[in-house]
């Protein structure tokens, strides 16, 4: 009998010190979310709740001030016959086409040569993030100044040199590139920044060993900074990428989606329809579009990078 409830005791104690373990780890995860619930609670509200709210208001018709009435896909169905809508696409995406490319070439080559030692490299940085820092609407105030045709100071500068500059912001050809040019003014330095960061997390042992090896400064780069820089390069394609999809202060202030339709982003028509029509119903549907347009392409850059990515450099 005594041995019996010996065993039971002992068979209790070790139940006992076997379930121990399982406290501290419940602690450590009621601690984590305690920590999370700031930021979780805020993604949920500002991320996750506006977008199950647009999806679900592109299933009405509303004019923002009366009743809403369901009226199901019909949103859809009007948005994938209207021509001005798959123009805004086309729009934004030769808008991305024109950025991205030119703006990662630009900080790149920025960040590799501010990446060697050289006098006022950190004034250098400074100037060149500034006008990241800026507000949008402003500089687009200053550069349609800049890009008048009549008194802009680029058309000024090529009368010196005997070239009539275009109308600029009123050809439908210059238009788009002229945007464009002025967001890679804007953010090639912010750019440039993360790329510099991650230049300089690679250890330089690695181009000692190549340099005695023989190998060239070009072959170097190519088989030792561009794949050791993909994590930066991958980050900034995916946000630049993300950010030039939602254009729309820059068109707003210097075009207003002109001339003829020629700069009317995605952006920029939800806006009107929604704000200038009050078709709130439609603009959701439509901004579901370019939510749906900016998730394929940023899944389609998660797997282009997801083996071609190296993280550690030891």
């Amino acid at each position: 009998m005594i041995d019996n409830i010996s065993l039971r005791g002992g068979t209790a104690r070790g139940q006992r010190r076997a379930r121990r373990p399982l406290a501290p780890r419940i602690r450590a995860l009621v601690e984590a979310y305690i920590l999370l619930a700031p930021s979780l609670a805020g993604f949920l509200l500002f991320l996750v709740a506006p977008i199950f709210g647009v999806a679900v208001l592109s299933l009405f018709d509303w004019n923002l001030m009366g009743a809403p009435s369901f009226v199901g896909l019909a949103n859809y169905r009007e948005l994938a016959a209207d021509p001005e809508v798959w123009r805004a696409v086309l729009n934004t995406i030769y808008y991305v086409l024109l950025n991205i490319p030119a703006q990662t070439v630009l900080a790149l080559l920025l960040a590799l040569a501010l990446n060697r030692r050289m006098r006022g490299g950190k004034a250098l940085r400074v100037i060149f993030v500034l006008p990241w820092m800026a507000m949008p609407v402003a500089l687009g105030v200053i550069w349609t100044w800049v890009f008048d045709p009549r008194y802009g100071a680029v058309n000024q500068l090529l009368g010196l040199v005997g070239i009539d500059g275009p109308n600029w912001l009123t050809d439908p050809a210059w238009a788009m590139p002229v945007i464009a040019s002025v967001n890679i003014w804007q953010y090639t330095g912010y750019t440039m920044l993360i790329l510099l960061a991650g230049l300089q997390a690679i250890p330089h042992q690695l181009y000692e060993a190549a340099a005695i090896d023989g190998t060239t400064p070009v072959q170097r780069f190519f088989t030792i900074t561009l794949p050791l820089l993909r994590p930066s390069l991958f980050f900034v394609l995916v946000t630049n990428t993300i950010g030039s999809f939602q254009i729309f202060d820059t068109v707003f202030v210097m075009t207003q989606g002109g001339p003829g339709g020629a700069t009317d982003v995605l952006n920029f028509h939800i806006y009107q329809q929604g704000f200038q029509l009050f078709r709130s119903g439609y603009a959701s549907a439509l901004a579901m579009v370019l939510f749906g347009l900016i998730l394929l392409i940023t899944a389609a850059q998660f797997l282009y990078f997801r083996k071609r990515t190296v993280y550690d450099f030891s």
